[in-house]
């Protein structure tokens, strides 16, 4: 127990928490960034260097028509585009909340699956102290 009355959190409760803390950035972000958030957000840890969010339901009104005229490559790309010049703000929350630094930022989504999306960071080892995919991001 602490000092406060408050009792510590397991490692196995620090861990949830910050899954569900990257979850919400996400969601804030893609609002953001968007004009929308998405309906369904779930970060999982994928062995001990890779975090994986998946968003469900993140398209806008205007990229739903885009799906409708078929400009699915059109969408991709410009998704991407705005999630590549947007590193910083995609690893900053993430890189805060583990408390690791991010060494590769990846960006997916699928077009034809309603607009579920990917955000996949890689961490570089524990007590690493190079730069991170930000500092690279911003050359």
């Amino acid at each position: 127990m602490s000092t406060d009355g408050t009792q510590q959190q397991t490692p196995e409760e620090r861990r949830t928490n910050a899954l569900m803390e990257v979850s919400n950035s996400m969601v804030r972000l893609y609002k953001d960034q968007f004009g929308r958030g998405p309906t369904h957000a779930r970060t999982h840890w994928c062995g001990d260097n890779v975090m994986t969010v998946v968003l469900e339901d993140t398209f806008t009104p205007a990229e739903h028509n885009l799906v409708k005229l078929g400009e699915h490559q059109r969408l991709r790309d410009t998704r991407m585009v705005f999630q590549y010049a947007t590193v910083r703000e995609f690893c900053e929350p993430v890189e805060a909340i583990t408390g690791r630094k991010v060494r590769a930022f990846l960006s997916a989504i699928d077009t034809e699956a309603d607009g579920l999306a990917m955000e996949t960071f890689v961490f570089h080892p524990p007590g690493y102290t190079g730069p991170s995919r930000i500092e690279l991001a911003e050359g």
